[in-house]
This record gives structure tokens, C-alpha cells and sequence, in this order.
């Protein structure tokens, strides 16, 4: 019996893929790790606890970053995932050029749910490779933040749990102590 090979793709040939009409709007997908994977659908409390953490984020950061939603990011050569919420560099062009890289990267945001082990492990090795500093979960279901920090190649060496009511600085803003609940939809529970 033989095995199937896999054609891994690369973050160009996703462009020229989109670029030919390929790939359009309509199709909901990233490329992580070489393979163009369908993003999952959200339910409301993943939804709304992404609009409030990116309105929460954006407003607390606007002078010193900014705040991405569900838009891509560069993990060159083979992910270009779409976060929830990705803080970024100020960049003059407003990244109407390029999509931000690993460079450009301050903090990555994902919302949580039914998704949570494949954030926790997949997710979080992409992000590890890629160097991310500051790589939080937000889990929806339990009302707490996985943080990972301090990125190798073998994935992060600190991982942490909080429970929302707990204040937590980004690494590229240690001056900004953040109150998580303030990420959490309200109602929830």
C-alpha cells in the first residue's frame, strides 16, 4: 500500500490562487502550514466576544498599535492565517502593500470555543515558529485566558492560565494592564 502524497502550498501560490479567481470571498479559508484549511464558523458568543475584545483592544491601543480583525497575517513561507484580533505595528501605508509579518506582529488574539484544542496545540505551534511574543486564548466556554509566551521553533515555552478576572499586560505594552473581563461578552453565564 502506498502512501498519498500531500501538495503543500506556499504563501505566493495562495496569493495567485486568490489573484485567478480560484479562491474568492466566498470561499473561508487560510493557508496553515501549507494546507488551505476552511475557517470554522462562529457561533454568537464566539462573534460577540471578538467584536468586544478587538473594541476593547482597539480603543485602549489606538495611538500605539494597530488592531486587526479576521484579517490575514504573513507567516511566511507556508500560513497566512486570519486571527480573531491581531495588534500590530503603526505602518505608514497601512499595509495596503503587504499583510503584516512576523516583524510587524505584537500580539495575537484568538476567540475560543468549540475550537480551543486545535488553538491550544496547531495554532500555537504556528505562532511559536513564526516567533510570536504574545499569543493569548480566549476561552469562551470556560471564562479564561490561555497566554503563551517565550516562542521556539518546538513550540512555546510558557503557557499559562488565567481566569478573567484577572489583569494581564501584553508584552509590547507592559505599561497597559488590561482587565480581562473587559474581552468577555458580559452576559454570558
Amino acid at each position: 500500500m502506498s502512501l498519498a502524497k500531500v501538495r503543500l502550498w506556499t504563501v505566493d501560490e495562495y496569493h495567485r490562487m486568490i489573484e485567478s479567481g480560484i479562491l474568492t470571498e466566498g470561499d473561508r479559508v487560510e493557508l496553515l502550514e501549507g494546507q488551505i484549511v476552511e475557517i470554522n464558523p462562529q457561533l454568537p458568543p464566539h462573534a460577540a466576544t471578538t467584536q468586544r475584545a478587538f473594541r476593547y483592544l482597539d480603543r485602549l491601543l489606538e495611538d500605539v498599535a494597530y488592531v486587526r480583525m479576521r484579517l490575514p497575517i504573513t507567516l511566511s513561507p507556508k500560513s497566512e492565517p486570519e486571527p480573531d484580533i491581531a495588534v500590530v505595528r503603526i505602518d505608514s501605508n497601512e499595509y495596503g502593500d503587504r499583510h503584516p509579518t512576523s516583524a510587524d506582529i505584537l500580539l495575537i488574539v484568538k476567540v475560543a470555543d468549540f475550537t480551543l484544542l486545535n488553538d491550544r496545540r496547531q495554532k500555537a505551534l504556528i505562532y511559536s515558529k513564526a516567533g510570536i511574543l504574545d499569543y493569548w486564548i480566549l476561552d469562551v466556554n470556560a471564562r479564561q485566558v490561555y497566554v503563551f509566551r517565550d516562542p521556539t521553533q518546538a513550540g512555546y515555552r510558557k503557557e499559562t492560565t488565567l481566569p478573567a478576572n484577572t489583569m494581564l499586560a501584553p508584552v509590547a505594552f507592559s505599561d497597559k494592564d488590561i482587565p480581562l473581563t473587559q474581552l468577555f461578552l458580559q452576559n454570558a453565564f
